[in-house]
């Protein structure tokens, strides 16, 4: 009679999978991150590397991270999330392991310049599935009035990693070596993926520690969770779909707003206010962190939200607001004198901006559930495509027109990302809502 109660009460793996993916997004961007640490202490200066080359090394991985996008959408949806986050996190993990290997070899940091374009490039092939596998997992693995939370938590994670990667990955390089950060950076998170692969599965059902009660609750998600493999056709008919290329479009603005933050704040608080170098860190690591905190609790409070008033209200309201409050508190700061004034409003900009995050992964496959995989992949190519246009905008703005132009603009594009929310409806293709 117990273990019949027992088994009445889900059981907790479902967020055990989460926190995996929390840490997977962790290690992804902590490895995309670092090589910047290791650029401004080793790479870049007179007889290195220039400025030029080492933001060539960056693009690489940003272009071609984009490029790969949709085909890693093809193999989540063709191998499931379980295999293609494994082949994720191996081959970024090698990726890194390489750069620092490159130094092993006893190459001079100037003839690096091509090499580092190749492995860089390769890594973000490998990385192209992260965000959208791990968005299809969260689908697989969760009813839709508890995917904001996940994705939420998902989201933070990654906004952590970048948080503490330049305090992190300085700290291996000062106990060890640059070449050595890498390699333990990477393997670290080569021996994650084979964690995930012998612990984690697709879905709730598969899985040999769930029980019948959490399996009931994803048991209305009547879609394969691998063997879908996309076609041509199925890549065309995203484009049929008025309300997923409606989230993207807003994706893409999000994004330019996001963006203009993790590539320029620092610059901001160092060139525009005149900050010290270990004060404008502060400043940058107090704001992504509240960009973390706002990813955690909006998706908790969409949840919340959702089983009250419904999910088409619930994400709607949640992402308006979200964005709306960030171009305001933005364009506060923008006309604030005072640095610590600064700080406080591009803080609470970014928490709320971080509030809606979790909303889009959730709501790609949410409208196409039995293409989840390439859904999510649409949304970041599209959303990467507009971010890219932030780190070439704003300074040109910046040069003709002032930095609190360039920051006016990102504002409007926020404006814009939450107006179009006024076309989306998130629950309309999902059967399971509670």
């Amino acid at each position: 009679m117990s273990d019949l109660k027992n088994d009445q009460k889900p059981t907790s793996i479902r967020w055990i999978i989460v926190a995996m993916l929390m840490v997977f997004a962790f290690l992804g961007h902590f490895n995309r991150v670092g090589i910047t640490v290791a650029a401004k202490a080793h790479f870049i200066g007179s007889g290195l590397l220039s400025e030029v080359q080492m933001g060539q090394v960056y693009s690489a991985f940003l272009w071609v991270y984009t490029l790969c996008m949709l085909p890693g959408g093809w193999l989540i949806d063709a191998a499931g999330p379980r295999r293609a986050l494994t082949v994720m996190g191996l081959g970024m993990g090698f990726c890194v392991v390489l750069t620092g290997a490159l130094g092993e070899f006893g190459m001079p940091i100037v003839s690096l310049f091509i090499p580092l374009l190749l492995v860089r490039g390769l890594a973000g092939c490998f990385s192209a599935p992260l965000h959208p596998g791990a968005a299809r997992s969260v689908s697989l693995w969760l009813p839709l009035t508890s995917r904001s939370t996940a994705n939420g938590l998902v989201t933070a994670g990654a906004l952590i990693g970048i948080a503490v990667t330049a305090p992190g990955f300085g700290w291996l390089m000062d106990q060890f070596s640059w070449q050595m950060a890498f390699m333990i950076s990477g393997g670290t998170m080569m021996a994650f993926s084979i964690v995930w692969f012998l612990f984690a599965t697709d879905d709730a059902i598969g899985h040999p520690r769930t029980n019948a009660a959490e399996k009931e609750l994803v048991a209305l998600i009547a879609v394969p969770s691998s063997g879908t493999r996309a076609t041509l056709g199925d890549l065309l008919s995203l484009f049929q779909n008025r309300g997923l290329v409606v989230l993207a479009c807003s994706y893409a603005a999000y994004s330019y707003f996001q963006y203009l933050f993790f590539y320029w704040i620092d610059f901001y608080f160092g060139k525009q206010l005149q900050l010290p170098d270990n004060e404008s860190r502060r400043a940058t690591f107090i704001v992504m962190m509240a960009m973390a905190i706002g990813m955690a609790f909006g998706g908790v409070l969409t949840d919340q939200l959702s089983r009250r008033i419904g999910v088409r209200r619930s994400y709607r309201s949640i992402a308006m607001f979200g964005m709306l409050v960030s171009a305001g508190c933005a364009w506060l700061g923008i006309s604030a004198k005072n640095p610590n004034d600064v700080i406080v409003l591009f803080s609470l900009a970014l928490a709320a901006l971080g509030m809606c995050e979790g909303i889009f992964w959730t709501s790609a496959p949410a409208l196409e559930p039995t293409k989840g995989g390439i859904a999510g992949a649409f949304l970041n190519t599209i959303g990467n495509l507009g971010g890219s246009l932030a780190p070439i905008c704003t300074p040109l703005i910046a040069k003709y027109y002032g930095w609190p132009t360039a920051l006016g603009v990102a504002c409007c594009t926020s404006v814009l990302g939450a107006v179009l929310w006024l076309w989306i409806d998130a629950g309309a293709k999902s059967r399971l809502t509670g």
